[in-house]
């Protein structure tokens, strides 16, 4: 996960609004985004396995930091990429060389699994993939890669437990599934490069300007950074509040009706530069991003052991990555079209 700036402007969520509802939204601008008294009726949908979730992340720390041009990260992407085809999605594997910020060469490649790819309407899922190549924030080892558990495999796993759950299922939402699993995310330094990303991000710029299909679109998107661990808390990320506003109103909604307000705050957070720009600025997809922030912590924005050695698997929380992914599973079947649920 990238580095984050402060809030400088609220931006208007899209859409024509009553002038009660624009009054009532000045109202409540420094407190919390209020969600909608409105509450869509809960389709059924099937059960998110935590404890395979937790197991993904689990299988992909076992690789080692998956920091790229390393064995490890050739390893876990053969292995991500085999799972997604194990559960009968259509897997592109998008290779490309980007230089860093330090003059790095990379070989990298995002990973994107399609699931009912014939399918028109389409919602897009993404995460990264890759390990920091060093522990920045530690208090001792800096120099060393970052385990990742959290900060990158959290996401993968939640994602790689919703590509099974939606194959398992014997009568098939008709809608599409895209998951990204975007590469050389972090590996940037927002004090050092010059771009306006920081370094960062650079498997998700890629694609949004090298669609995996000529013409590719999706209904909207949502990005998973930093989704595993014990306590997390998820509130309304700047960015996504600006430029995909009612997508961010819809997840939370959900996510609250299904029980996991105390993770879903309703209270807008930091504007975090994440792969969710690129994809909403170049590709021109509303995409949102849930990311652990944490409320009124300024100093301390992320999850204790963001960028540290010990970003391990003992911060990782099954109860978490249940709130995520029964969510997610819950939205994409309320998308779905009502005759096959």
């Amino acid at each position: 996960m990238s580095f984050h700036f402060k809030i400088i402007k609220t931006g208007i969520l899209g859409g024509i609004f009553s002038a009660l509802t624009l009054f009532q939204s000045c109202q409540n601008h420094n407190s919390s985004e209020q969600t909608s008294t409105q509450e869509a009726i809960l389709v059924q949908a099937p059960n998110f396995d935590s404890d395979s979730a937790y197991h993904f992340v689990q299988r992909q720390v076992d690789f080692g930091p998956r920091v790229p041009n390393t064995a490890a990260h050739v390893a876990c992407g053969n292995y991500l990429a085999e799972k997604l085809r194990s559960y009968g999605l259509e897997v592109t594997e998008q290779k490309f060389s980007p230089t860093t910020y330090d003059g790095t060469k990379l070989k990298a490649r995002n990973i994107i699994g399609s699931f009912n790819p014939k399918a028109s309407k389409r919602i897009l899922l993404a995460a990264h993939w890759d390990s920091r190549p060093y522990a920045d924030e530690d208090s001792v080892a800096t120099k060393k890669p970052v385990p990742a558990a959290n900060d990158g495999a959290s996401g993968v796993g939640v994602l790689l437990e919703v590509a099974r759950v939606l194959a398992a299922q014997p009568s098939k939402p008709e809608i599409g599934v895209d998951i990204i699993f975007f590469d050389a995310e972090d590996w940037g330094n927002s004090q050092e490069a010059s771009d306006e990303y920081g370094g960062f991000c650079l498997g998700s710029q890629y694609w949004a300007s090298n669609l995996h299909q000529p013409g590719y679109t999706a209904f909207f998107g949502v990005l998973l950074d930093m989704v595993g661990a014990k306590g997390a808390t998820f509130q309304k990320e700047g960015y996504s509040m600006q430029l995909a506003g009612e997508v961010v109103k819809s997840v939370w909604n959900t996510a609250g009706q299904l029980g996991y307000s105390n993770y879903f705050i309703d209270h807008r957070g930091p504007a975090i530069t994440d792969d969710h720009l690129p994809v909403n600025r170049v590709a021109k997809i509303p995409m949102i991003d849930i990311i652990h922030t944490r409320q009124n912590n300024p100093a301390h924005t992320f999850f204790d052991e963001w960028h540290t050695t010990q970003d391990t698997m003992e911060q990782i929380d099954p109860k978490t990555l249940k709130a995520v992914g029964q969510t997610l599973i819950q939205v994409l079947y309320q998308e779905a079209e009502p005759a096959v649920l």
